[in-house]
């Protein structure tokens, strides 16, 4: 069963330069191949996105700029962790219920993930989560 052990931060390859920071993801800089990329921008204040979990897929989130707080949930503990350094993203395996919250203004959540969209591949109530989880 995977847990919130499995979800870690990673850190992001970073070149300084005098001209400003150059950071990469690739090859192995994460643990599988990205086929979808995304990213949340313009979120009013107090709202919330995510709100669900992946059956198959992994993601991996930066805060390209501002922060914002990951509440992961794996059917036992709750964990928050925020994102605040663009050369630092944080991995969320499959069966991890996650919801993004606290947005600071001008902040921006890219997204890789493994897979491309599959609406069958989500879980998007807490309820069939936790029965996704035991059985």
């Amino acid at each position: 069963m995977i847990s919130n052990k499995e979800v870690r931060l990673i850190e992001i390859p970073k070149i300084h330069d005098l001209r400003g920071n150059l950071s990469v993801i690739q090859g192995d800089t994460i643990p599988f191949v990205s086929n979808r990329v995304y990213y949340l921008y313009d979120i009013p204040g107090g709202s919330k996105r995510g709100g669900h979990a992946h059956k198959e897929q992994k993601e991996f989130l930066v805060a390209l700029s501002g922060s914002f707080d990951v509440v992961l949930k794996d059917g036992q503990f709750d964990t928050k962790v925020t994102l605040n350094k663009p050369n630092f993203g944080l991995l969320i395996e499959k069966g991890i219920w996650r919801e993004l919250e606290n947005f600071s203004s001008g902040s921006v959540c890219l997204v890789l993930a493994s897979g491309e969209f599959d609406e069958d591949d989500y879980i998007r109530d807490f309820d069939d989560f936790k029965l996704f989880k035991n059985s």
